[in-house]
């Protein structure tokens, strides 16, 4: 929050002697202010300064740990989008179904970090909750479970219960406390651990537990045999298991009347804790809804329910079975959450639902863009277009793309999420690309080699200029001539060789020599750089008192009329060392051209009005030059004239 009392120069509209809310866009933000009134006394309302809010957009890439995720996914999404389309049947699927675990393996990592931090007490500004992270896994598993991985009756339940175990991670915590404690079957959390771990279907585990409670309690041993028993074989489709879903069904319904005839015939009686286990193992609803703080979720009660009600669960059926676990489990005393509404858009298999309820809770685009794009991969999305042209996915990426723009660094990453976006990812690109603030040298020539690897003309040509702007204003010609040769514009070239031409008279040597003597075919980007070209090599070769080439190249940039008239003065006066040499330079033709452009020159000099002092000074020098150039020109020309006849007469 800042106070600013310039606001209306801000905000267009803002009237700060009405109470008003105003508000103005930028490219990744927005101003909203409310213009106040302050009481001096009660019957005095005076205006106030106004509040100006910056609301900015996709402020979730400033947090550091999420820059982790966004980072680490690119490579992820950039390999997706390299799969190849000869894969197909299983090998496509397993591939995949890899890429969907090497996102949900980044989640992770990220959520590791959080924990790591928050155990170290640190804080970070606009960081995403753990509890939010954990939920984008859980719904991305979910998807890869019904979506990816497409699991059939039997194995989908196994599925469903890795994902649960999964997500609720107390139990091993709870196990290592009570077996670390000295009598296990005496502590106070032994009970819950066992009923946990029914619950979750690690019968194994849950054995082993009544095993040591038998073993501390002779009087409850059979009962404990009797249920270990029960456990131990229950049916249960494994995956290297070849057995039918009808054999498993029988199996299944055998041994469920053999545990209900125990609970009949009153084998647990004695023991409210054993008979409460059995009366879960057989799926009684009202024992399982007893056991609410320990699911902690209706997703947890759902599976549990499926487990030991109906294994051979039906992907068709599981929004029935899901909708009404839900009920149960509010039994309506509160109402669903959003995450609930996500997790029943996708046990109904409505894919379009279950992004459109992430979209809205969820703050950023990273995760619609990234589960939308694997989706579209699984042939999923294909039918689904929005109405302004571009598909969902394409949507969803530009919106995430977007997104990584506002960032000083994360840009670089946006790039190839516009890059596969095939309608308006290069045109979106050109947009956001114009954009960035190029604060220095090396981040203006990362942006330009992105748009010249996509033959992004016009964004090289601006971004170019704009650099050869910010050198001549910090007079670095040298780098402002690069820049402009770069951008190929004729016209600031002409701007910046005008100024190595006025820096020249004025010191009397050129600066950045190298570039200048390296220019080749760039200097025929416009006459000026060709003139400064072509004058620095007059130079050099009168350096190298190469004489005759010298004055043949002196005297073309003028006749050629590429060198500008202002410079006329300064090209004839270069003359005059060569035409006082002894050995003749200048030939009686060349003479004449010098003496012609000499007259030109001052014919055209304008007429002043009343000259001050500083203007008599420079006439007085013009005056000596021209008297000057004069004498060694009519000296010159007598030489030569003489020179020739002579020559001639031999």
């Amino acid at each position: 929050l800042t106070q600013l009392s310039g606001t209306s120069t801000l905000i267009p509209g803002v009237n700060s002697q009405k109470k008003q809310m105003c508000f103005d866009w930028g490219p990744g933000e927005m101003l909203v202010c409310e213009t106040s009134f302050n009481k001096k006394e009660k019957s005095e309302m005076v205006p106030g300064c106004p509040y100006i809010h910056i609301i900015r957009k996709d402020i979730d890439v400033y947090c550091k740990i999420l820059r982790k995720l966004f980072n680490e996914s690119h490579g992820i999404f950039v390999g997706l989008q390299r799969i190849e389309e000869e894969f197909t049947g299983k090998s496509r699927k397993a591939q995949l179904v890899r890429v969907s675990k090497n996102y949900r393996s980044v989640i992770r990592a990220c959520m590791e970090e959080m924990h790591q931090l928050a155990s170290k007490d640190f804080v970070t500004s606009g960081m995403f909750s753990i509890s939010i992270l954990s939920a984008m896994e859980l719904i991305w598993n979910l998807c890869e479970i019904l979506f990816i991985e497409v699991a059939p009756a039997g194995p989908l339940l196994l599925h469903l219960l890795d994902w649960v175990r999964l997500h609720v991670c107390e139990v091993d915590s709870l196990s290592a406390d009570v077996l670390g404690s000295e009598n296990p079957s005496k502590h106070q959390d032994f009970w819950k651990l066992v009923t946990i771990l029914v619950l979750q279907g690690r019968l194994d585990e849950a054995r082993q537990m009544l095993s040591k409670e038998a073993d501390a309690s002779p009087t409850s041993a059979g009962m404990c045999r009797v249920l270990g028993d029960l456990m131990r074989t229950m049916p249960v489709l494994s995956p290297g298991n070849t057995q039918t879903l009808t054999e498993l069904e029988l199996k299944w319904q055998h041994w469920h009347e053999e545990c209900e005839r125990h609970l009949q015939d009153g084998t647990f009686a004695s023991s409210p804790h054993l008979e409460s286990l059995c009366k879960i193992m057989l799926g009684d609803e009202a024992a399982l809804l007893e056991q609410k703080e320990l699911l902690s979720n209706w997703y947890h009660f759902l599976v549990t329910r499926l487990l030991y009600s109906c294994p051979t669960v039906k992907p068709m059926d599981l929004h029935c079975y899901a909708q009404s676990s839900l009920d149960l489990f509010l039994g309506g005393e509160s109402s669903a959450e959003p995450l609930d509404n996500i997790l029943l858009a996708a046990f109904e298999f409505d894919i379009h639902q279950v992004i459109k309820e992430c979209s809205i809770a969820l703050s950023n685009w990273w995760f619609v863009a990234h589960l939308t794009d694997l989706l579209d991969h699984c042939k999923l999305l294909q039918s689904h277009n929005l109405y302004f042209g571009s598909n969902m996915r394409e949507f969803l990426l530009l919106e995430y793309a977007s997104g990584l723009f506002a960032h000083h660094s994360l840009w670089q990453l946006g790039v190839d999420y516009f890059d596969h976006c095939p309608e308006l990812g290069r045109v979106s690109l050109e947009l956001h690309i114009e954009r960035i603030p190029l604060s220095t040298e090396q981040k203006a020539l990362k942006v330009l080699r992105v748009c010249e690897q996509r033959q992004m003309t016009e964004q090289v040509r601006s971004i170019c200029k704009i650099l050869a702007m910010k050198a001549v204003r910090n007079n670095r010609l040298g780098s402002a001539l690069s820049w402009s040769i770069r951008a190929k514009d004729a016209a600031f070239a002409t701007l910046v060789s005008d100024r190595f031409l006025r820096d020249y008279c004025e010191r009397g040597c050129f600066s950045d020599l190298d570039l200048i003597d390296n220019l080749g075919p760039a200097m025929m980007l416009s006459d000026r750089l060709t003139f400064l070209g072509k004058y620095r090599e007059f130079h050099r070769l009168y350096g190298e008192k190469r004489f005759v080439d010298a004055a043949s190249l002196l005297l073309s940039l003028m006749t050629s009329q590429i060198a500008p008239r202002s410079f006329w003065m300064t090209l004839l006066t270069d003359a005059l060392p060569l035409l006082e040499q002894k050995q003749v330079i200048f030939s009686a033709e060349q003479t004449y051209e010098l003496m012609r452009c000499l007259e030109d020159l001052i014919s055209e000099r304008p007429a002043h009005g009343e000259p001050d002092a500083q203007q008599l000074q420079d006439d007085d020098i013009e005056t000596t030059k021209v008297e000057m150039l004069r004498i060694g020109l009519a000296r010159n020309l007598a030489r030569s004239i003489i020179k020739e006849g002579s020559l001639d007469g031999s």
